[in-house]
């Protein structure tokens, strides 16, 4: 008889404590009025009149960013391990992104992402994604004014993979994966378009925005703007590849990244146990014959509990 499989576990590899659940909050608040501001304060005719928000967009998102990983330091929720494990699989994403990216849409670097989101916590999502989105840049010599909102996206991406549910195990899992990824990808194309919406389709169009309309009836254009250049094209594309993706290859990654977790046992935590009256702690190698001590009272012993078993038999067909 096979065993029922156990909860799918996550290894919280990036605590988000107080103060950096603070600090991500910001960055969300920030990132939301950087994708929103042509329905917030809809921009000149001149598509020029743009060309200077880059540069302050990507000064104001990259201290946040910075202020994040130093958050979790501070509070003492990232190590070495971590920072090892965060740097090989943002350059896994850097390399596997030119592989798909500017072909109808393929997008390759979202189902690892999804994938390492839901096994290491949103913590460790949020900053694999805008760090692999940034390192992608650099190998490709994409950098430009769209990279600070690429960076954010896809930070939210990993972060809401680590904040699926963690009932659903084997093949459900792999199912709620690929579900997740064709709604990140739909929502990455949406929010991606917002942005430079008002200078793609310039003045005096049936899609263009109108400074003397409302936020909803702009928002009502740019929904009509989204569906005829990207939802059936591009986003499609993307949300067919995290599908495929995470069904072909998900079962064996997920494995991977969980042994890789429980190795590294950033979950390990550590219990102290009272020691029997009268019994003198181990004095270690080196030291005489422990005998009773009749003057010492309970004192702590501390033994690591490492994490949960084994759950490949739960991702097994």
């Amino acid at each position: 008889m096979t065993p029922a499989p156990e909860l799918a576990q996550r290894t919280t590899a990036l605590r988000v404590g107080p103060r950096a659940a603070v600090v991500l909050a910001l960055a969300g608040m920030i990132g939301l009025a950087m994708f929103c501001w042509p329905l917030i304060a809809p921009p000149e005719p001149e598509a020029t009149a743009h060309a200077g928000h880059a540069p302050l967009l990507f000064v104001l998102l990259l201290p946040v960013v910075l202020a994040l990983v130093l958050a979790e330091i501070s509070e003492g929720g990232i190590d070495p391990k971590t920072l090892a494990l965060l740097g090989v699989l943002a350059a896994v994403n850097a390399a596997l992104r030119p592989l798909g990216a500017g072909t109808a849409g393929i997008e390759t670097v979202f189902f690892l992402l999804i994938l390492a989101g839901r096994v290491f916590g949103p913590g460790f999502g949020y900053a694999l994604g805008a760090i692999s989105l940034f390192a992608s840049a650099l190998l490709t010599a994409g950098v430009g004014p769209w990279l600070p909102f690429q960076m954010m996206a896809a930070g939210w991406v990993g972060l809401g993979a680590g904040l699926l549910p963690r009932r659903l195990t084997g093949r459900a899992e792999i199912a709620l994966l690929a579900a997740y990824g064709v709604l990140a990808a739909y929502a990455f194309g949406f929010v991606m378009n917002l942005w430079f919406w008002p200078f793609a389709t310039g003045p005096d169009t049936q899609l263009s925005i109108d400074p003397e309309a409302g936020p909803l009836e702009n928002l009502r254009t740019f929904v009509l703007y989204t569906l005829a250049t990207s939802t059936f094209g591009w986003d499609t594309g993307r949300a067919v590849t995290n599908a495929v993706a995470i069904c072909a290859l998900g079962p064996a990654v997920l494995i991977t990244l969980r042994r890789a977790a429980r190795r590294a046992a950033f979950d390990a935590p550590v219990t102290f146990t009272a020691a029997p009256a009268g019994t003198a702690p181990d004095p270690g190698p080196g030291s005489g014959p422990a005998g009773p001590a009749p003057d010492a009272g309970p004192g702590p012993r501390a033994s690591a509990v490492h994490g949960p078993t084994d759950e490949e038999r739960a991702l097994s067909p």
